[in-house]
């Protein structure tokens, strides 16, 4: 027969009791450990990254930029007037000296101008000399009327000297000496008028002759000019060099074209006395001083020293264009063989030496003076941790570390815009 057991029912609810106190406990920790857990690491493959270890130092800052080789000295060559082009005797790449003859121009109109020009310096010449001898003649009248007053004048002086002298001895009356000595007097006083009226001529002429003389010299330089206008109608170089084709956006002239004053027709330069312009971005410009040491890559030889040029920076436009600053930079020592005009440069621009700063290769979007941040790698290699990082002064591949970072640190350099929102990464 069966026995009744006592308390069953209380030690079951008491052991129910203590299982879900139980697993209660459980179900809490577990989801406090879950909470707890760091998410897991995005996965990133390392050979796609550029690592670069933290290093302390000197530190060269410099600033690069591209550009072309152009001539220090270019003269453009002008047309001084209207005309039309008949003959073009040299073409572009051609050496030419200074008074090389480079084409030959044509105006009817100058032409015409010049034969008027002569023709009308030849009448006021002929005026002129007619005024002079118009003058000569008038002066030597007056100077003929002037010495007969004048000898009138002695005449009657020793006639009146002789007749005081014959009345004091009662010789002559009294009134007939008179007579002589108002006589003299007057002649005296019409010497003297003669005298003046023959200077002021005098003057008058000369102020004659330079007016006629300045027309003259007017109609001259009228005729001078047309007749230099003339010549210039034969296209010289100007100075010894190489004959170049017009820059953009200049065209090239042709036979037969009709071309105004002051039009383009060619471009001497000095090939072998070439500068660099290299174009600084502006926001490395403003540490570019005059005198600073520079060196040009004209890519001449693979990179090789052949193809460097030693430089130091000789001007700095004031002006911004495109966001660069054009910078020249003068050559020294001979030029590589193959440097020519418009040849495309590299140039790196020397700014200061620092001695000792802690500084790493400068970052995708990494800016001096900023505050960026870089993943580190771990020790181990196998992870990267994103820190805080402090940048001073910059250079072309290099930057200043001030904060964030120690030596022998390695940091991750490439973009890594696509994990802004992830502290930690796992390296494949």
């Amino acid at each position: 027969m069966d026995i009744a057991r006592k308390n069953v029912g209380r030690r079951k609810l008491i052991r129910w009791t203590v299982t879900g106190f139980i697993t209660l406990a459980a179900v809490t920790g577990i989801s406090f450990g879950v909470r707890r857990l760091k998410p897991a690491a995005q996965s990133v493959d390392m050979s796609t990254l550029w690592p670069d270890s933290v290093h302390r130092g000197p530190m060269v800052r410099q600033v690069n930029g591209l550009g072309t080789l152009v001539p220090v000295d270019t003269m453009l060559i002008t047309a001084t007037t209207d005309g039309r082009i008949e003959r073009i005797l040299i073409r572009p790449g051609t050496p030419v000296r200074a008074d090389s003859l480079v084409m030959v121009m044509t105006s009817p109109e100058l032409e015409t101008k010049l034969l008027s020009a002569q023709y009308t310096l030849k009448a006021a010449q002929a005026d002129y000399d007619n005024l002079k001898v118009t003058l000569q003649k008038g002066l030597l009248d007056m100077q003929s009327k002037g010495a007969e007053v004048g000898a009138d004048y002695q005449n009657a002086k020793l006639q009146a000297d002789r007749d005081a002298k014959l009345a004091k001895d009662g010789l002559v009356s009294d009134i007939d000496a008179k007579i002589s000595a108002t006589k003299a007097e007057q002649l005296g006083e019409q010497a003297q008028i003669e005298k003046k009226r023959l200077e002021i001529n005098s003057q008058a002429d000369v102020a004659q002759l330079a007016a006629a003389k300045v027309k003259v010299d007017q109609l001259q330089g009228e005729y001078d000019l047309t007749k230099s206008q003339v010549d210039q109608l034969k296209v010289r170089a100007g100075f010894d060099g190489t004959l170049e084709a017009l820059p953009a956006p200049l065209t090239q002239v042709e036979e037969g074209q009709k071309v105004l004053a002051g039009s383009p027709l060619g471009k001497v330069a000095q090939q072998t006395h070439l500068k660099a312009e290299l174009k600084i971005p502006e926001t490395q410009a403003k540490d570019v001083t005059i005198g600073l040491p520079a060196e040009i890559d004209t890519r001449l030889s693979g990179g090789t020293s052949n193809g460097l040029i030693e430089g130091r920076v000789s001007r700095i436009d004031p002006s911004i264009l495109n966001g660069t600053v054009t910078v020249d930079v003068a050559l020294i020592g001979a030029l590589p063989n193959g440097a020519r005009p418009d040849l495309s440069v590299d140039g790196t621009i020397q700014l200061e030496r620092l001695p000792d700063v802690l500084y790493v290769g400068r970052p995708a979007y990494g800016q001096e003076n900023s505050t960026v941040q870089l993943f580190k790698l771990e020790p181990d290699g196998k992870y990267a941790n994103k820190v805080k990082v402090t940048f001073g002064r910059s250079s072309v591949n290099t930057i200043e570390v001030k904060e964030g970072l120690k030596v022998g640190d390695r940091v991750i350099l490439s973009d890594m815009s696509n994990y802004d929102n992830t502290d930690r990464i796992k390296l494949n």
